[in-house]
């Protein structure tokens, strides 16, 4: 039986001139990030010069990690401004679901994009044939799908439990781990059914994308001086935003299911400041990237003649 219609959470901190700060810094990372992500986007989209899979695939992960954050980041901002920092049961469950939406979305296109660098380093007179307009395409709704199963058998998880009070959650947003210690019900064994599913999900997706970027590595030795280059600058992109997503991820559910005063700190990491870092690491060393951009730029600031 469930008599809880809506949840408190606790927030950060209860300081608040500290809340203040928080509310500040967190609202120009979130407007950071959808600008930086969103601004990517429309630059790969427009931008014939970006066609290839791989510009393809990084447009729909700008999108995602926009999106990501903004299921989350609005608001945590404005509970930060405000006294009453409650949500509805109905409005947990939808954060529960887009968080592991997207953050599953995430990863499906993650994988795409090393494939997609495996096979124009490994394979490349297979590339134009393998990776495909329609192949490419296929991938990003196969994540889509992927994604919303996860975040469904997620919440089908977290709904099912009884939750009789008390309804306080020690955190920013609504999480499985601190949903789980209000449940009205033994968790012990549904608590590692459901960090399996997040878990599994990431240790396996994890040995896979390392697996194929050690492959990678070992068949540059091949290559030319500037072919083997051009290679790592793009891999270590990748690779750098790997680590950045799935350390976290790897650090949450590959435990006992317990809450640590750490947390918090790494949920607030993977939800505003991952998302805010992906761009930057894409772009900066991406020259083909950064005059696409300038040049989209000075279209839009441009005065009309």
């Amino acid at each position: 039986m469930n008599n809880v219609t809506e949840f408190i959470l606790l927030g950060l901190t209860q300081d608040p001139q500290l809340q203040k700060l928080l509310c500040a810094v967190c609202l120009i990372t979130y407007l950071a990030t959808l600008a930086g992500n969103t601004f990517i986007s429309v630059t790969i989209f427009i931008s014939p010069a970006l066609g290839c899979p791989m510009y393809f695939f990084l447009a729909f992960l700008s999108l995602v990690d926009a999106l990501y954050s903004t299921s989350i980041a609005p608001k945590m901002i404005v509970d930060l401004a405000s006294e009453k920092n409650t949500i509805s049961f109905n409005g947990c469950m939808t954060q529960v679901f887009a968080e592991h939406f997207f953050a599953a979305t995430e990863i499906i296109l993650l994988i795409a994009m090393a494939f997609d660098r495996y096979v124009a380093i490994c394979k490349p007179l297979h590339y134009t044939s393998t990776m495909s307009r329609p192949v490419c395409s296929s991938l990003v709704g196969a994540a889509a799908i992927l994604g919303f199963i996860h975040g469904g058998i997620q919440v089908l998880f977290i709904a099912k439990l009884p939750f009789c009070g008390p309804n306080v959650i020690d955190h920013f947003i609504c999480d499985l781990i601190p949903l789980l210690k209000l449940a009205c019900t033994d968790t012990h064994t549904l608590g590692p059914l459901i960090a399996a599913n997040s878990g599994s999900q990431c240790s396996i997706t994890f040995i896979m994308l390392l697996a194929s970027y050690v492959s990678i590595l070992y068949s540059l030795r091949n290559h030319s001086s500037e072919g083997r280059r051009k290679a790592l600058s793009t891999c270590a992109s990748h690779i750098t935003v790997v680590i950045l997503f799935f350390v976290p991820c790897s650090y949450l559910y590959l435990r006992p299911i317990i809450s640590l005063p750490i947390d918090q700190a790494v949920a607030v990491f993977y939800t505003l400041v991952t998302p805010l870092l992906n761009p930057l690491i894409y772009t900066l060393r991406n020259e083909e990237m950064k005059k696409a951009m300038k040049k989209l730029w000075g279209q839009i600031m441009k005065p009309d003649m």
